[in-house]
């Protein structure tokens, strides 16, 4: 059988970096998308590598819930053979962007610091589809507002940073400043610091629907910082140089993210993403889920990536997230982790890479 379409088969010795990995905590990310699949099977992207081909590799995980180093390379090596994916232009290279989980003081109330809401889903808001899409309406929405008359897009972040939906009982918790709420809209997640010493996480529930627009393509575009220089860190900086023009970029991104309480069961995981599990720090990646199945290791290799440890990246990926401005083959976002240090990481991560995924040797023509 041949390697499916989009991947070019390769083998683990012609990755330089493949034996230098320590695969054992990539394992532990692997193993939680098994039990999740144990219920509930993900669904396979359009790149065809079909999700019952990942079952002996699942089941095996399962039965062992620890490995070292060399038992899960050996693991891996045993179920899966590399494939270099190509770009969506046929390239080798792709590209790597991080993320990761916020940290911000909140307040469960409204208070004269504290005036900034994350909101709960709206009782109007639904999920829209094929099936019940009206035929004006935009085939990119997702999400549109029930009315009386049907279906129509929802209200954009102007209008619901405006009021629009004051009234109805959908603030989670508050925060101080409209930046930092900004940001945790664009990671999905985040762990609230309240009041008393508690923490709390909030996590993605649904969105108005309109398409992304990030913070640093708009000053970009206007010509208030060079491409080169975008991170985290230098579109917080302009902000904070510009607070009389925080709504004006802000407002540009029409999309609007709605959260959830969630629980922080373990403080060295993330929140549960996309593919219903925790996050992994520095092993899990998001990817684009209309190509790519999650549960999907992925090698990924960045020579001038050294933000998380100083060296060269090269490591053991496991697909198990998403998001609306991941989009191609060749595209992942690498979790750093939670709080500031992470976001140290996550916010100056733009770079060339390679990815290779790692197929089940059934579709990619080996034995098992």
């Amino acid at each position: 059988m041949p390697c499916p379409a989009g991947f070019l088969p390769f083998s683990f010795d012609d990755i330089p970096n493949w034996r230098f990995d320590d695969a054992s905590t990539a394992y532990l990310a692997f193993r939680r998308s098994a039990e999740h699949a144990a219920y509930k099977p993900y669904k396979t992207g359009a790149l065809g590598v079909a999700f019952d081909a990942f079952r002996a590799a699942y089941d095996e995980a399962l039965r062992n819930p620890v490995l070292d180093r060399e038992q899960a390379r050996l693991f891996f090596e045993r179920h899966f053979v590399p494939a270099l994916v190509l770009s969506e232009n046929g390239e080798r290279t792709g590209l790597v962007t991080g993320f990761y989980e916020p940290e911000v003081e909140a307040s469960p109330i409204r208070t004269e610091h504290f005036k900034v809401p994350l909101l709960s889903r709206p009782a109007d808001l639904v999920d829209v589809d094929e099936s019940n899409r009206p035929a004006a309406m935009d085939p990119y929405l997702a999400f549109a507002r029930k009315t009386d008359s049907g279906l129509v897009e929802y209200f954009d972040r102007s209008a619901i940073d405006q009021g629009v939906l004051s009234g109805q009982a959908l603030e989670i918790a508050w925060l101080a400043d409209p930046v930092d709420a900004y940001f945790v809209h664009v990671q999905g997640a985040a762990r609230l610091l309240m009041p008393g010493g508690e923490v709390r996480r909030v996590t993605y529930a649904a969105k108005s629907g309109q398409r992304f627009t990030g913070a640093g393509k708009v000053l970009v575009e206007l010509g208030e910082i060079p491409l080169a220089d975008v991170t985290m860190q230098s579109i917080r900086a302009w902000f904070k140089a510009n607070p009389h023009r925080v709504n004006e970029i802000l407002w540009r991104n029409r999309s609007y993210i709605f959260f959830r309480n969630a629980p922080v069961d373990n403080p060295g995981l993330g929140p549960v993403a996309a593919a219903k599990v925790p996050l992994t720090p520095g092993r899990s990646v998001a990817v684009d889920r209309l190509l790519h199945t999650f549960g999907t290791p992925f090698f990924i290799e960045s020579p001038s990536l050294t933000a998380f440890d100083g060296k060269p990246f090269a490591r053991l990926m496991i697909a198990q997230d998403t998001g609306s401005a991941i989009v191609g083959p060749a595209r992942g976002d690498l979790f750093a982790g939670s709080g500031f240090a992470a976001g140290e990481i996550a916010g100056v991560v733009r770079n060339q890479a390679t990815f290779y995924a790692l197929l089940p040797r059934s579709l990619a023509g080996g034995s098992q």
